[in-house]
């Protein structure tokens, strides 16, 4: 794996636990916390250099999200934690096994329950607490229904693909030259992820 972007501040140097993966182009900042099983995308922006940055056990924050608090203020992904591509967390606190959809934003010291789902695109108020197992859309977001059980273990299959990816991650990603010509009977990725698809698909729409 190439050299990770990671940046001392103050004396503070980010911690990366072993068994978690960072892509060499996401930026680590001084008082960032990872811990194991964790995936980190590329470009994603972990700025520990004013509040503290905790990603416990198995949290996963995609490509080009952008972590950030006020001095003092800890930003919390709590353990399975799932933080959608191009999001944006700041001093708040995600709880176990919720999701954060893709370019929501999630402002200070609000509260994502546990195995709670914020949809794609919603902006969750600073101070807002969204309770356990709930669904929170719009802008702003507002409690919209229970999630159902269907709901809940796609959310569940999703984050286990993301551990399969972190582990992926370690064990064969390289940096490489592209090739000029694609070869003949291309091989596909193959995965052994039958929970993993569109909840549009998986509830049959």
């Amino acid at each position: 794996m190439s050299e990770l972007t990671v940046y001392a501040i103050d004396g503070l140097t980010p911690v990366v636990h072993p068994d978690a993966y960072v892509h060499p182009s996401a930026v680590l900042i001084g008082d960032v916390i990872i811990g194991a099983r964790c995936y980190i995308g590329p470009c994603a922006c972990l700025r520990g250099d004013f509040g503290r940055l905790i990603l416990h056990d198995g949290a996963n924050v995609q490509d080009t999200c952008v972590l950030h608090g006020f001095p003092g203020a800890d930003t919390v992904i709590e353990e399975d934690g799932h933080i959608g591509h191009g999001a944006v967390l700041h001093g708040c606190r995600i709880g176990r096994n919720a999701l954060v959809g893709m370019n929501a934003v999630v402002m200070d010291e609000a509260v994502v329950g546990e195995s709670a789902i914020v949809a794609a695109s919603a902006f969750v108020k600073a101070g807002m607490e969204i309770p356990p197992g709930m669904l929170a859309a719009g802008v702003p977001a507002k409690v919209v229904r229970p999630l159902s059980e269907l709901e809940r273990q796609w959310k569940r299959d999703g984050t286990a693909c993301y551990h399969d990816l972190a582990r992926r991650s370690l064990a064969s990603l390289t940096a490489t030259t592209p090739l000029r010509e694609m070869e003949a009977n291309r091989p596909r990725i193959q995965l052994d992820l039958p929970g993993v698809a569109p909840l549009k698909v998986k509830k049959g729409e």
